[in-house]
């Protein structure tokens, strides 16, 4: 069988004092032993050539494309296309991820036709493939902990439900995710899933998960692994939509901007790959809410987590934006040693610096924006009477920054990115547009079904014990 390539990826850590590892360490591990988040050692490029082979292909046969360099000799290629056919056959919508145009410049990438209805479809129906393939080569056992601002668990339990190599372990914040979108973790009853309602905010679940990998005995022990988007081959999935939009709307003659509601900036880190790759971007605006620490890092370089405020897009309140050490790795010029020192600082003071040259660089292709709740309800109402679209909250940040910036030429025509489907927060939606968006049949009768969390502290010790005693030995 034909492979690949004939030679491994190599990923490196961010944090520099980790070995060189292949693809298939990198899916299974998830974080870097020394703490840090992988990343390829140099970035594949694709040729204009290259791009312009994408035109007119399906999402399956460009994704096929993309992720190659990615992969390596880890999959044949007859594999590749078999695992990225299964992931994308059952989604709702044929293109998979559709663009719906609202004016003359302004346009939609719909990324929810996926099981649970959000973004994180695109990636986590590949990675739970990829888990079952590779360790089903290894014959072995692993132990995934992950925490949820909302899509996240859903997307993940959806994906690895029912597997008996995988034990999951979701961590969410008690009562900051919308009803629908607890649910659809809560509802799921399977021997390998467990769901734990953590007393604090998503930030509190990612420091306990990151904990959990920094405490090498435990993370050994438990054989863990990561369905976050700390884990490289969620970005590396969701590097392919930038590719099928973009050459869909002229590229590579034609360059493209992008605006992407982020909390942890993984979404929006992939555009930055696709862009390194070679994709045309003309600019990826970085859309927050008032949990602004990213548009306070790349504006005035001031990246300091304050207190988390509960707003109407909980997926975005977020104030530590995990893969935002993989840019800073690159503004750093990728000296790990250095990046290491820096998070270390992070993780004692809160607080981290960009100087002046890293914020120049960064402004070559990163612009950002702050949307607040009347921003983004005014935008909601401007797409439903605009073009007759009713979107969710977050999808409205990503579109509400894009409709405010005033550095993109007037000709470059902007994609926002439609991260969840509207009926995910029904309430919210109905409230701003006083129309109220119907839960689609493929997700089921979840109001009809009992639901099953467990509520903890945000509390290393009570996690890690509920995790022991209820994983399976690995």
């Amino acid at each position: 069988m034909a492979s690949v390539a004939d030679l491994p990826m190599t990923y490196i850590s961010t944090r520099g004092g980790a070995a060189p590892v292949g693809f298939e360490e990198v899916l299974l591990s998830g974080l870097a032993p020394d703490g840090g988040l992988y990343l390829p050692a140099a970035w594949p490029v694709l040729t204009r050539e290259d791009i312009e082979g994408l035109a007119g292909l399906g999402y399956v046969e460009t994704a096929v494309r993309i992720m190659p360099p990615f992969v390596g000799n880890a999959l044949s290629e007859d594999d590749l296309g078999w695992l990225c056919a299964s992931a994308y056959g059952n989604f709702a919508h044929d293109a998979v991820a559709p663009l719906v145009q609202l004016d003359e410049r302004h346009w939609m990438l719909e990324l929810f036709h996926g099981p649970t209805l959000a973004f994180k479809d695109v990636a986590l129906q590949m990675l739970g493939l990829l888990f079952a393939r590779f360790l089903s080569r290894r014959d072995r056992r692993i132990t995934i902990v992950g925490a949820t601002s909302g899509d996240t668990g859903s997307a993940a339990i959806e994906a690895l439900a029912g597997n008996s190599r995988i034990d999951l372990f979701m961590l969410h914040p008690l009562g900051r995710v919308s009803d629908i979108q607890r649910r659809q973790m809560t509802t799921v009853r399977a021997p390998n899933i467990h769901n734990i309602a953590i007393e604090g905010s998503f930030d509190d679940a990612q420091a306990l998960v990151k904990a959990m990998f920094a405490d090498r005995d435990f993370a050994r022990r438990h054989a863990l692994s990561a369905v976050n988007s700390i884990n490289w081959a969620r970005i590396m999935a969701q590097v392919v939509y930038y590719f099928y939009a973009a050459v869909r709307l002229g590229a590579p003659r034609r360059k493209l901007a992008f605006s992407v509601p982020t909390g942890n900036f993984g979404d929006v880190f992939a555009g930055y790959v696709a862009a390194r790759m070679g994709l045309p971007v003309e600019r990826l605006i970085v859309a927050t809410n008032v949990n602004d620490i990213l548009h306070r890092a790349l504006s005035d370089g001031d990246y300091s987590a304050g207190p988390v405020i509960a707003t109407a897009t909980p997926s975005m309140d977020i104030q530590v934006s995990s893969n935002f050490e993989r840019l800073l790795f690159d503004l750093h010029g990728r000296d790990g040693g250095a990046l290491a020192a820096s998070m270390r600082a992070f993780d004692t003071t809160r607080r981290l610096h960009l100087d002046a040259a890293q914020r120049a660089e960064a402004a070559r292709l990163f612009s950002s924006e702050r949307i607040d709740g009347d921003a983004m309800a005014r935008t909601m109402r401007w797409a439903l009477g605009q073009g007759n679209m009713l979107i969710d909250p977050h999808s409205a940040i990503g579109l509400a920054a894009a409709r405010r910036t005033t550095t993109i030429a007037p000709e470059t025509p902007i994609v926002s990115l439609a991260t969840a489907h509207p009926a995910k927060f029904p309430d919210t939606v109905e409230r701003i547009t006083g129309v109220r968006p119907t839960l689609p049949a493929r997700v089921g009768a979840l109001f009809e079904r009992g639901e099953y969390f467990d509520v903890l502290p945000a509390s290393f010790a009570d996690v890690t014990s509920y995790i022991a005693s209820r994983a399976l030995p690995v």
